[in-house]
């Protein structure tokens, strides 16, 4: 049975849950599960190496300070209760290049979850110092404390003498290149971390938030997130051994139009196409009659087209991808800013991922010019005219800017790219 996501401790108000910022108006001392992800700077892979000859196999192989970081992990909820925090970690992964933790607030905290993360990966910092920079002058060398200074309940006090594994004091391109952990990754990359470590005095990324955070508030997210925890290694390999099924594409031109994309290009040239648009008021008798057809139509070769907003085109969606045939989506605003530091290591979740790593999908995601281009906005009018008239109301043109305009402009776009070269 899973605990309980929240017994009226924390207050909040209704959020995107996809979010990684902190939740305003929340209570971080009071009883939550929360899903965090800590990233290596440059995500470099300093804690392991990924390994196994599919993905079924895959696993991390953790190097030496990689296996202390895990026991960290799993010591996490037993030191804090020394401090009067209560939590229980419900799933972890230690991955090459970033950690993954589901923590469970068992009761009000006398500090944020924040002091525990921050504490936690200052612990991370100090035990890095000791691996690779030598734990004796390690204080000299960055006396600065780094970017988690100043916690003073940190982990780094559970693990402080470190000389179980300290090991030969080497340095840190040394210690890196040995063994093997950090197979594939080139020693090149990990002795400029150092230097770059050596800087700033801490080996996670830049950011002001200073961790990832997802607030479990919904029934069935923690059993969707330990999965997906659970998962990470098979995810990587399959992400690793298919870049170009991953990779964004910025402008990427179907029939005049342009867009941003991640999938299966191949898709785009299928010479059988049909495009799925149902209407939000479509009953489940008239959602069952459209699945059918699509469903025959995806069984004789068809690749399908949509934009999935309303509740039949994602019932269809959805159907599709789970009886393995492949699918095109429009996506109103679904893929990172150009430029943001979570561009390049952007992946779809959930089963979009399953049905990418299998060449099944194309995502598309219009370019503003896109929206805004004459043949698109002319389209969209004469859609939203022609509904006008047959339901005797007086045409009003819609912003370009509102939600209804572009979901109109999606399933326009869905519709031009399925049906292209068929006779009208």
């Amino acid at each position: 049975m899973e605990p309980e996501n929240n017994t009226g401790q924390g207050k909040h108000r209704p959020v995107d849950p996809t979010r990684h910022h902190r939740e305003n108006g929340w209570d971080y001392r009071g009883r939550a599960i929360y899903h965090f992800t800590l990233v290596v700077e440059g995500r470099v892979p300093l804690f392991g190496s990924l390994e196994g000859d599919s993905a079924e196999t895959a696993f991390v192989r953790l190097n030496s300070f990689g296996h202390r970081v895990y026991r960290m992990v799993s010591e996490l909820a037993q030191f804090y209760a020394r401090k009067g925090f209560a939590l229980k970690v419900l799933a972890q992964k230690v991955m090459p290049d970033h950690i993954h933790l589901v923590i469970q607030v068992l009761e009000p905290l006398p500090k944020s979850i924040g002091a525990v993360v921050r504490g936690f990966k200052s612990g991370c910092t100090k035990v890095y110092k000791q691996e690779y920079f030598g734990g004796e002058n390690a204080a000299g060398m960055h006396g600065s404390g780094g970017a988690e200074r100043g916690t003073g309940e940190n982990a780094a006090g559970m693990h402080g003498s470190g000389g179980a594994e300290r090991g030969t004091g080497e340095n840190a391109a040394g210690m890196h290149g040995s063994g093997g952990a950090a197979k594939g990754t080139g020693e090149e990359a990990l002795v400029q971390f150092a230097r770059i470590f050596a800087g700033r005095g801490s080996i996670w990324e830049q950011n002001p938030a200073y961790y990832h955070e997802r607030i479990l508030h919904a029934p069935g997210q923690l059993r969707r997130m330990i999965d997906y925890v659970k998962d990470n290694p098979r995810r990587l390999w399959l992400k690793s051994h298919h870049p170009d099924l991953f990779k964004l594409h910025r402008r990427t031109e179907a029939d005049g139009l342009l867009f941003t994309s991640l999938g299966n290009h191949f898709l785009l040239d299928w010479p059988d196409r049909q495009m799925v648009e149902l209407s939000r008021s479509a009953t489940d008798e008239q959602i069952a009659e459209k699945l059918r057809s699509v469903m025959a139509a995806a069984h004789n070769g068809a690749v399908t087209y949509t934009a999935a907003i309303s509740k039949g085109e994602k019932v269809i969606a959805r159907t599709l991808r789970e009886q393995g045939y492949p699918l095109v989506v429009l996506l109103n605003d679904g893929f990172p800013k150009e430029g943001t530091p979570h561009e390049r290591f952007y992946k779809p979740g959930g089963v979009y991922f399953e049905a990418c790593s299998k060449g099944l999908l194309l995502l598309l995601e219009p370019g503003e010019e896109t929206f805004l281009g004459n043949t698109v906005r002319t389209a969209v009018e004469e859609t939203l005219r022609r509904k006008a008239i047959s339901r005797h109301f007086s045409y009003t043109p819609l912003p370009t800017a509102s939600q209804r305009y572009r979901f109109v402009a999606l399933n326009e776009m869905a519709r031009r790219l399925a049906l292209r070269d068929k006779p009208e």
